[in-house]
């Protein structure tokens, strides 16, 4: 098996970077989900509210994150961390310290996205703060992360995305690619379903990767992640639940969420072969 694709996500719920190599951290790729929009409440903001966030692209440069969109000129954030005073954020139960970034990125997003991003604010999470992984699926270990919705990396297969695919089209559907899923890590493997009874991945390169929870997915699956379009109503997860991936678990499943164990600060490539170890039956 080898890995076929690498995408970071700097802010949460924009469009991802598809990238050859990446260095591994334990709160994820360099860079992913570094950043997060707001609401007036400091509430976590993403496609679940707003599926036009899918149209604004992500750059990250030696010295800024880039966002563009075809309404705007594009607008540069510098990486040096900005000051200010430090700002509760919440995501999902979590709360989290992060820094506001310039009100200059609201009014941007406001002429980008129109009144529908209006209250929106971007947001840097505070390296200083640790925000755990929740333990029930550790085994006993520890991990965080940034702005994820709960894991620092999720993982799919080739494999699992050509039989859903099989299933939509059966159905009458029109298949989907990938990127409606927003992985980090895509691993080659024809076997469908192969990741949910994986435990690790490693590579040659030291690095191991432990998979902890199936994913769980939402309406984002839904939204085109090019135009920001939702093209058919509750697809591809309505499909996903009738193909019950995970029989003991509610909702429908795609992935596998996942911790570094071993190679932190290590570089994982585009066309790394990677060996699993199996849970036991």
């Amino acid at each position: 098996m080898k890995i076929t694709q690498l995408t970071v996500y700097p802010v949460k719920s924009l469009k991802g970077i598809d990238l050859t190599k990446s260095e591994l951290y334990g709160h994820g790729l360099a860079w992913d989900r570094r950043w997060m929009l707001v609401d007036a409440q400091q509430r976590f903001v993403t496609q679940r509210q707003l599926p036009s966030l899918a149209t604004i692209a992500v750059e990250l440069t030696d010295q800024a994150l880039v966002l563009s969109h075809p309404n705007v000129a594009p607008i540069s954030i510098p990486l040096e961390e900005p000051r200010g005073n430090l700002r509760l954020v919440k995501v999902w139960d979590d709360h989290c310290k992060a820094l506001p970034e310039s009100q200059d990125v609201s009014r941007w997003l406001e002429a980008a996205l129109g009144e529908q991003a209006q209250g929106i604010s971007l947001v840097r999470f505070a390296t200083e703060f640790t925000r755990a992984v929740e333990e029930d699926f550790l085994a006993g270990g520890e991990a965080h992360t940034y702005f994820s919705d709960g894991y620092p990396f999720l993982i799919t297969t080739t494999g699992s995305l050509d039989a859903l695919n099989q299933a939509l089209v059966a159905n009458g559907q029109s298949p989907v690619p990938m990127n409606r899923f927003r992985p980090n890590i895509v691993v080659e493997c024809s076997d469908a379903w192969a990741e949910d009874q994986w435990t690790t991945l490693t590579s040659q390169g030291g690095y191991e990767l432990t998979l902890r929870k199936p994913c769980q997915r939402c309406k984002i699956t839904t939204v085109d992640q090019l135009t920001g379009s939702i093209p058919a109503q509750a697809e591809p997860l309505k499909t996903l639940l009738s193909l019950n991936t995970q029989p003991h678990l509610k909702g429908a499943h795609f992935g596998q969420n996942a911790t570094l164990t071993a190679g932190q600060g290590s570089t994982i490539r585009v066309g790394d072969e990677v060996v699993s170890t199996h849970r036991e039956a």
